[in-house]
C-alpha cells in the first residue's frame, strides 16, 4: 500500500506509538496516508480506537514477522 510518510515506532511501549502517530499525522495534509510500524502488542487495538475517535480512516492493519503495520488516512 502506498503511503506518504512512514513512522517507525518499533521498540516503543504504550502510549508512545500513539503519541508519535499523532505528531506524524499533524504534519500531513488531509487525505495523506501514514504508515506506522510498531512492535507493541497493544498497538492494534490502541491505533484502531484512536483512529476512529479522531475521525481518521484505518485503511489496513497487518502483522509481518512480529511487526504490526498500519496505514491511516488523515481526515
Amino acid at each position: 500500500m502506498k503511503s506518504d510518510k512512514v513512522l517507525d515506532a518499533t521498540g516503543l511501549a504504550c502510549p508512545m506509538p500513539i503519541v508519535k502517530t499523532k505528531k506524524a499525522l499533524d504534519g500531513l495534509a488531509a487525505g495523506q496516508v501514514l504508515e506506522i510500524h510498531a512492535t507493541d502488542k497493544g498497538a492494534k487495538s490502541d491505533l484502531t480506537a484512536w483512529s476512529n475517535a479522531g475521525g481518521h480512516q484505518l485503511l489496513e492493519a497487518r502483522e509481518d514477522n512480529g511487526v504490526f503495520k498500519f496505514w491511516i488516512k488523515k481526515s
